[in-house]
C-alpha cells in the first residue's frame, strides 16, 4: 500500500492532489455501513461504467458479471449476458451457495476492467479502510497489486467519518442477506444476518430463513462453532419437521465438509443426517419430502465417500436421483446437482463412461455454470481426450469471471502436450489472480528448474514455501535445485524433509538418489532410486539408478534398468 498521500486533505475532506496525480472522484467512503458489500467497489465502478460505455461498450459487456455483482444499481445499464440458470429460480430452488473464492475472482474481473479503462497517472484515495467490507479490502488488494502505481495509484485511510446510526429493521437487512447469499458475499451474511436474527425474534419463518442462511454463511467461512450455535437455536426455536430436518442437515455438513480432517467427526455427521432422513421420509407433502428426503441422501452420500465407500455413496446418490423425478420440472439445480455427484463416484469406480454421460447431463441443465467444464475435464484429460478436455476448460474461462482453477488444469494439459510456453503462461497467469496458489508455483518451480532456469525456480519456490511453508513438493524442487548448485548440505536437508513431510512422494526419494550420488554415495543412491520406482516406476529412475548400479560394479543389473529405462 503506497504511503504517498502528503497532497491529500484529511479524511472526509475533498482533497485535491495525490502527489502529482489527478484524483479519479473525490475520496470513497469505505465503511460498510450503511451500503454493505462492495461499497468501495460500486462507488468506483459508478464513476467508470457509464463513460466507458460510450468508448468501449464491447469491454464493459465482457465484465457484466464482475459490474453487476459489484455495482447492482448499474443493472439497467449493463445487460446480463452470461447468466446462470439459479438466476432465475425462486427462492426455495436456489439451493447453492457460491465458494468463498467467488470474491476474488470478482475482485480479477473488475482490476482488469478498471485497468483498461482508467487514464494513466490518476489516483484514488478511500477513507474508513478499517471499516470496509472484506469484499473491498479483498478489491482493494487485488487493485493495488494488478494495477500499478503510474496508471493508478491508491491510498487507503484506516479512519474516516462515522456512519449514521444503523437503523434498519430485520425485513431490510433481509433483503441485503438474500443478495449477498445468491452473489456469495459470506461475511456480510455472517454479520448482518446475525444482526438481524436478534431483530426478528426467535421462531418463525423470516427468523427461519436468515438463520439458514446466516448458519451457511458461517460454516462456509470455517467459523463453525458459530454456526453450530445459530443451527442449534433453530433447533430449540422450532417444532416443524422441515425446520430440523434441515438443521439435522446442516450440523452434519458441519462435521461432514471441514478441511480439516483431524477435526472431522464423521459418525457425529451420520448420527445427524440419519436423523434428517428420518424426519424428511415423514414429511407430508409428497413434492417436499422428495427433494428434501433426496437432498438429505445426498448429504449421507458424503459420509460415505469420506469413509471410502463409493459404493455405497453411489447407491444413495442414485436414489435420491429417482426421487427427483419426482419433482417434474422444478429444482433443476438440485437435479444438476445430483448428476455431477453422481459423475464423481462413477469416475472413482473407474466406470468413466456413465461419468462422461453424467457430466454432459448436468452442464446441458446450465451451461454457464462453469465448476462441471472443469470437472469433465479433468476426467478427459486422464483419459487423454486432450483436445475435449481444453475444451472444456476454455468453456469453463468463458463462463464467468477470472478462474484460478481452469488456467492450472490447462497448464497440467499443455505440460502433458509437452507445450511448456504455453504451460508457463498459464501457471503465471494462476499465480496473477492468486498468489497464494501454491500448486502452481510447485509446477511453474518444477517446468522452470528443468529449463535450468534456476534463479526463477528459486524465486517460486521460496514465494510458495512463504504461502505453505514445509510443503514437500516445494522443498523437493528445493533440494534439486541445491545440487544443481553443489550446495550439497542445503540439498540433502531439504530433501530429508520433503521426506519426512509426505514418505510417498516419488520425485523426493528420486532427488535425494541423485543427490546421494553426487555426494560419493552411490549405494545410498540405489537405496532411495530403489524406493523411489517401488512408489511409481520411471523411465528416468531406472536410468538414475543403473548409473548408481554401474558405479558399484552392478554390472548386469545396471544394463537391466537401462532396458527398462528405454522400453517402459
Amino acid at each position: 500500500m503506497t504511503e504517498e498521500r502528503s497532497h491529500l486533505r484529511a479524511p472526509g475532506g475533498p482533497p485535491v492532489r495525490f502527489g502529482n496525480a489527478r484524483l479519479l472522484m473525490p475520496v470513497i467512503d469505505g465503511h460498510r455501513q450503511p451500503l454493505g458489500p462492495y461499497t468501495v467497489g460500486a462507488a468506483l465502478l459508478g464513476g467508470l461504467v457509464p463513460e466507458a460505455l460510450d468508448r468501449r461498450p464491447e469491454l464493459v459487456a465482457e465484465h457484466d458479471i464482475e459490474i453487476r455483482a459489484v455495482a447492482p444499481a448499474l443493472a439497467d445499464l449493463v445487460p446480463a449476458r452470461r447468466v446462470t440458470l439459479d438466476a432465475r429460480l425462486s427462492d426455495e430452488e436456489r439451493i447453492l451457495v457460491p465458494a468463498p473464492r467467488r470474491t476474488l475472482r470478482l475482485a480479477n474481473g473488475v482490476a482488469e476492467f478498471v485497468r483498461q479503462v482508467v487514464q494513466p497517472g490518476l489516483a484514488l484515495a478511500v477513507c474508513n479502510g478499517d471499516h470496509a467490507d472484506p469484499t473491498d479490502t479483498e478489491l482493494l488488494d487485488v487493485l493495488m497489486r494488478r494495477i500499478p502505481p503510474a496508471v493508478l495509484a491508491i491510498t487507503v485511510y484506516a479512519d474516516g467519518p462515522e456512519p449514521p446510526p444503523d437503523t434498519r429493521d430485520a425485513a431490510e437487512l433481509w433483503t441485503l442477506v438474500d443478495r449477498c447469499v445468491r452473489e456469495g458475499f459470506l461475511h456480510a451474511v455472517a454479520e448482518l444476518g446475525q444482526r438481524a436474527l436478534t431483530l426478528a425474534g426467535p421462531g418463525g419463518e423470516p427468523w427461519w430463513r436468515l438463520a439458514q442462511r446466516t448458519a451457511t454463511a458461517l460454516g462456509g467461512l470455517d467459523r463453525r462453532a458459530e454456526a453450530r450455535v445459530v443451527w442449534e437455536g433453530a433447533r430449540r426455536s422450532s417444532q416443524d419437521p422441515a425446520v430440523h430436518a434441515a438443521t439435522a442437515y446442516g450440523l452434519a455438513m458441519l462435521d461432514a465438509r471441514d478441511p480439516d480432517r483431524a477435526r472431522r467427526d464423521l459418525g457425529r455427521a451420520r448420527g445427524w443426517i440419519n436423523q434428517a432422513i428420518a424426519i424428511s421420509t415423514l414429511l407430508p407433502d409428497p413434492g417436499q419430502r422428495a427433494f428434501k428426503l433426496g437432498f438429505d441422501r445426498n448429504g449421507l452420500a458424503l459420509v460415505e465417500l469420506r469413509e471410502g465407500r463409493l459404493s455405497e455413496a453411489l447407491a444413495l446418490v442414485e436414489s435420491a436421483i429417482e426421487l427427483a423425478g419426482e419433482l417434474g420440472e422444478r429444482h433443476p439445480v438440485h437435479r444438476m446437482v445430483l448428476l455431477a455427484n453422481r459423475a464423481q463416484l462413477l469416475a472413482g469406480l473407474g466406470r468413466t463412461k456413465e461419468a462422461l454421460e453424467d457430466f454432459s447431463a448436468a452442464i446441458a441443465v446450465d451451461p454457464m455454470f462453469p465448476d462441471y467444464y472443469v470437472d469433465r475435464g479433468n476426467l478427459l484429460f486422464k483419459l487423454g481426450r486432450h483436445a475435449e478436455a481444453l475444451a472444456d476448460y476454455e468453456s469453463a474461462l468463458a463462463a464467468g469471471p477470472p478462474l484460478p482453477e481452469a488456467h492450472y488444469n490447462r497448464a497440467e494439459l499443455r505440460i502433458a502436450q509437452d507445450d511448456v510456453t504455453g504451460a508457463l503462461a498459464d501457471l503465471a497467469r494462476v499465480i496473477e489472480l492468486d498468489p497464494a496458489y501454491v500448486d502452481a508455483y510447485i509446477n511453474r518451480a518444477g517446468l522452470l528448474a528443468a529449463l535450468e532456469r534456476d534463479a526463477e525456480a528459486r524465486a517460486d519456490v521460496e514465494a510458495g514455501l512463504a504461502c505453505a511453508p514445509g510443503n514437500p513438493h516445494l522443498l523437493t524442487v528445493l533440494g534439486q535445485l541445491e545440487t544443481a548448485a553443489g550446495r550439497l548440505r542445503e540439498a540433502r536437508r531439504a530433501l530429508d524433509l520433503a521426506i519426512d513431510r509426505a514418505p510417498s512422494l516419488v520425485a523426493a526419494w528420486g532427488n535425494r538418489g541423485v543427490l546421494r550420488y553426487e555426494a560419493g554415495d552411490p549405494a545410498g543412491a540405489v537405496a532411495d532410486l530403489t524406493r523411489a520406482i517401488e512408489l511409481g516406476p520411471q523411465p528416468d529412475l531406472y536410468a538414475n539408478r543403473a548409473v548408481a548400479l554401474r558405479a558399484l560394479g552392478r554390472t548386469e543389473e545396471a544394463e537391466a534398468d537401462e532396458a527398462r529405462a528405454t522400453h517402459h
